[in-house]
């Protein structure tokens, strides 16, 4: 069981989607430390300047400008020194395409964005709480997508 402070990245190219979840996560009163990053390029840069001190979990967004999170989500499984950190796919689809692919190429769970802010916090309660649990054994592919 982990017990320090959950160390959280989001990646999302939305001001607004940025700020609803910080503003969840401040109010779930769970010991997180969250940073957020604009889009795909400005993820991979931060991760390559934080390979030290990486995040244990990361909500993808798939829809950014610039760099896509299906390519972050590729170039972050390949390299090893990022295959311990849980990834959480955030994003607006329910493409069945997407979340068939996203598994296939290791995200270990996936979350259609929640429409109210009770629902967000609900969402990510669960998916914060679950990653301070099973820091090794997060999610698999009968759980992999995650509904309220």
């Amino acid at each position: 069981m982990f017990s320090g402070s959950l160390h959280i990245l989001l990646a999302d190219d939305d001001e607004d989607d940025r700020v609803l979840f910080t503003d969840a996560l401040n109010e779930l009163k769970i010991k997180t430390v969250v940073h957020t990053v604009n889009d795909g390029l400005e993820l991979m840069e931060y991760l390559a300047t934080k390979e030290s001190d990486l995040p244990q979990l990361l909500f993808l967004d798939l829809n950014m400008p610039r760099k896509s999170g299906f390519q972050c989500l590729k170039e972050i499984r390949s390299n090893h020194k990022m295959a311990e950190m849980a990834i959480a796919i955030f994003s607006t689809s329910l493409a069945e395409k997407d979340i068939e692919e996203t598994f296939m190429h290791g995200a270990n769970v996936y979350i259609n964005k929640p429409n109210t802010f009770d629902d967000l916090k609900k969402v990510l309660n669960k998916v914060v709480v679950t990653a301070r649990s099973y820091q090794d054994t997060f999610y698999n592919k009968s759980n992999f997508l995650l509904r309220l």
